[in-house]
């Protein structure tokens, strides 16, 4: 099994190739793509990862340690922020938005990259860096690259989802060319064990090389977020009790089967039930076309009034709801991230998800994991936690320990990220 980073080895458990101590720790030089956090909205997980990693790294500098940061053009420049003042950002380099050409640009990008990335390591020992490396979370990465490259997966849906992602030639190509620098980068980091045996089993990933570095909630998602919940349910307009939905709207989610659950569980009061009947749930961040397209779906299932639509919600209000809530609900098909479970039970708040990807173990006992697209079993877990106090309570009561225990910060994320580039380093020029 992969070491989790973090880890110490015991006296006779020797250390798994490419994982190394930083024993007297020196920065390197990370190139670093955060074009996703000049667009959250086309990429929210990636974007949260890359902003939370950069913030840590700038409040926890190394000797030696900069950064080359690469961007698109006409965007505005997010990695200016008082958050990242204690960056040490050698340049900035600004390219195309290859975005714009949706699958041509998982062809073009590699190519790209490694225009922009050539020089970049330049004397980055004689700067003090122990070394470089190339860090991407978007699987973008420079095609044959002299750096060392250090994938992170927050993302598996266009191999666990071809028909859907891979529909075209140009995207089967472009997703075969991302699957070949996978396959080649020097370190990968997943988020969990789970993601880690996908990535082996659909990239064909060595074991060896796939580092686990899990995810950590954002600050403001702490069980004290419920305290301004009630507040923030009044100004959008909830109702006492819900469910939320703080997922994204596309192909990786399951809403149909969401609707579905919905409209079996409501005709029929289950008795003994507490609370108000039925169920209903809030959300978050449909888009006016998303939230048009649900509410027809909702009310072929006659379940229209059921559901509650809020716009895209800042951190600490979406914690609040979040925390307020009474379970948040994940249907999903895929997800190699697992951030939303992560962030709602750092508020003592327990999750219902489809038992995919990282979600099993990330869930674990602080709620209910169902198969996918299994409408049926996703009614009952919805009605059991929504109308039964006794198991909502079960279910709480493990979120609020494990909310109320050790917490893991994007500062051990960055720390545990750290040692991956060590791992993964070669002496500049090598390649």
């Amino acid at each position: 099994m992969t070491r989790r980073l973090g880890e110490a080895p015991g006296p006779l458990d020797p250390v798994e190739p490419g994982v190394v101590p930083v024993t007297s720790p020196v920065g390197m030089r990370i190139v670093l793509d955060v074009r996703p956090v000049q667009d959250p909205e086309n990429s929210p997980t990636t974007a949260i990862y890359l902003a939370e990693l950069l913030a840590a790294y700038a409040a926890d500098p190394l000797p030696g340690e900069s950064f080359a940061l690469l961007l698109q053009a006409g965007l505005d420049d997010p990695t200016g922020g008082p958050e990242f003042a204690g960056l040490d950002v050698v340049g900035r380099r600004f390219l195309p938005p290859t975005r714009l050409l949706r699958s041509g640009a998982l062809t073009i990008d590699p190519f790209l990259l490694r225009g922009a990335s050539v020089g970049i390591a330049w004397r980055a020992e004689r700067s003090g860096a122990s070394g470089a490396v190339y860090h991407t979370a978007i699987g973008a990465a420079p095609l044959a690259s002299q750096l060392s490259v250090v994938v992170t997966i927050l993302d598996l849906a266009p191999w666990e989802l071809p028909g859907r992602y891979q529909a075209t030639a140009a995207a089967r190509f472009g997703h075969r060319l991302r699957a070949r620098i996978l396959r080649d980068a020097r370190a990968v980091i997943v988020g969990s064990e789970a993601t880690g045996r996908a990535a082996r089993r659909l990239l064909r990933v060595k074991r060896d090389r796939i580092h686990v570095v899990p995810l950590a909630a954002r600050l403001t998602f702490t069980p004290a977020a419920s305290t301004e919940s009630a507040d923030e349910a009044a100004r959008l307009g909830l109702p006492d009790r819900y469910l939320v939905y703080p997922g994204r709207y596309d192909a990786r989610q399951d809403l149909g089967t969401l609707l579905r659950a919905l409209a079996m569980a409501a005709p029929e009061r289950p008795a003994g039930a507490d609370g108000p009947w039925p169920p209903r749930i809030v959300l978050v961040g449909a888009s006016p076309d998303d939230r048009a397209a649900l509410a027809r779906a909702a009310a072929r299932e006659g379940i229209g009034e059921l559901i509650t639509y809020t716009p895209s919600l800042p951190a600490e209000r979406l914690a609040s709801i979040v925390a307020g809530a009474r379970a948040v609900v994940l249907p999903v098909l895929s997800d190699a991230a697992g951030l939303a479970a992560i962030e709602a039970i750092a508020c003592g708040t327990p999750v219902i998800a489809s038992n995919v990807g990282g979600l099993p173990e990330i869930v674990a006992g602080a709620g209910i994991v169902v198969e996918a697209r299994a409408a049926d079993r996703l009614a009952t877990a919805i009605g059991a936690v929504w109308a039964d106090d006794v198991v909502h309570r079960g279910l709480a009561s493990s979120a609020a320990a494990r909310a109320a225990g050790p917490r893991r910060t994007w500062a051990d994320v960055a720390r545990e990220t750290r040692v991956v580039y060590a791992a993964a380093d070669r002496p500049v020029g090598s390649g």
